[in-house]
C-alpha cells in the first residue's frame, strides 16, 4: 500500500532564532515521483536513513536552481539555517558548494541512525548542540544586513544596504561572494521569489511585489522554480515539496 507523503515543520526556540529558521522532517518521499526542491535562502543539514539502514548526513549549501529530490532517501530530517550560520555556528565557508553539498562525518555533532527515531528528540538535542556551537559576538554588520534584507523579503539596493549597515558596497559583495557563492543581488531575488510564493499561492498569477512587469514576474518565477507562476500555483502530483507547507512558518 502507497503512503502519503508527510512532511513536518518545527519552529526553534527563540534564542536560536536567528541562526535556524526551521526543523523539518519528510516522511515518505518515494510517495512523490516528481518532488523539487525550489530556493528559499536557506542552507539545509540533512540527517537521512538509506537503504541499509545506514546515517547520511550532508550539507546542502544555497541554491539558485530547482532540483529533484533524491529517490534513493525516502526519509529525512533537517535543520535548515539563516546565513549567519555558516560563519558563526559551522565556522566555513559554502561558496563551493552553491547549488549542491557534501557529506559529513557519520557521527557528525555526536547524531546516530537511532536519532532519526523521534523527530522532537532529535529537535531537542540538535537545538542543545547548536546553542553550545553559538558565539558570544559577533559582527554586528552582518546582523543588521540580515535582519534589513529579511525585513524587505530582499527588495532593497546594495547601495541602501550600505548606508544602514555601514558597510561599504564592494565589502558586503565579496562578503557573500567569498562565503556562500553568490552576489548580494542573486540572493535578495531569491528571498524576493520565496515571498511571491504567498500570494502565487492564493491564485495571485500577477506581480505584487517590486518586479519590473508581467514578463520579468514570470522569467524571475520561471528561473528558480523551474515553471511558469500558473503551473506553480497548480503544484500538480504536489511535487513543490516547499511550496505545499509554505504557510505553516
Amino acid at each position: 500500500m502507497k503512503k502519503n507523503l508527510t512532511y513536518k515543520l518545527i519552529k526553534p526556540d527563540e534564542s536560536l532564532a536567528e541562526y535556524v529558521y526551521c526543523f523539518s522532517s519528510l516522511q515518505n518521499l518515494s510517495a512523490s515521483h516528481e518532488a523539487v526542491i525550489i530556493p528559499n535562502g536557506k542552507i539545509d543539514l540533512m540527517f537521512s536513513r538509506t537503504a541499509d539502514n545506514q546515517l547520511r548526513i550532508s550539507l546542502l549549501g544555497l541554491e539558485t536552481e530547482p532540483k529533484y529530490a533524491k529517490q534513493e532517501v525516502s526519509n529525512f530530517f533537517a535543520v535548515s539555517f539563516n546565513p549567519l550560520a555558516i560563519e558563526y555556528v559551522f565556522e566555513v565557508s559554502i561558496a563551493d558548494i552553491l547549488n549542491s553539498g557534501k557529506q559529513l562525518p557519520g557521527n557528525f555533532w555526536g547524531f546516530s541512525i537511532d536519532d532519526l527515531n523521534d523527530f522532537d528528540k532529535f529537535c531537542e538535542k540538535i537545538s542543545q548542540k547548536i546553542c553550545s556551537l553559538l558565539p558570544s559576538e559577533i559582527d554586528e554588520r552582518k546582523r543588521k544586513l540580515f535582519d534589513f534584507i529579511f525585513a524587505v523579503n530582499g527588495e532593497i539596493t546594495i547601495k541602501e544596504l550600505s548606508e544602514k549597515v555601514l558597510w561599504s558596497e564592494r565589502q558586503i559583495n565579496r562578503y557573500f561572494n567569498q562565503q556562500f557563492g553568490l552576489s548580494l543581488k542573486a540572493y535578495c531575488n531569491i528571498l524576493r521569489f520565496q515571498a511571491s510564493l504567498a500570494y502565487i499561492k492564493e491564485g495571485k498569477l500577477f506581480p505584487q511585489l517590486n518586479f519590473t512587469d508581467q514578463s520579468h514576474f514570470i522569467k524571475e518565477i520561471k528561473k528558480l522554480s523551474g515553471v511558469s507562476p500558473k503551473e506553480l500555483f497548480k503544484n500538480q502530483n504536489d511535487r513543490f515539496l516547499q511550496f505545499l507547507v509554505y504557510d505553516q512558518l
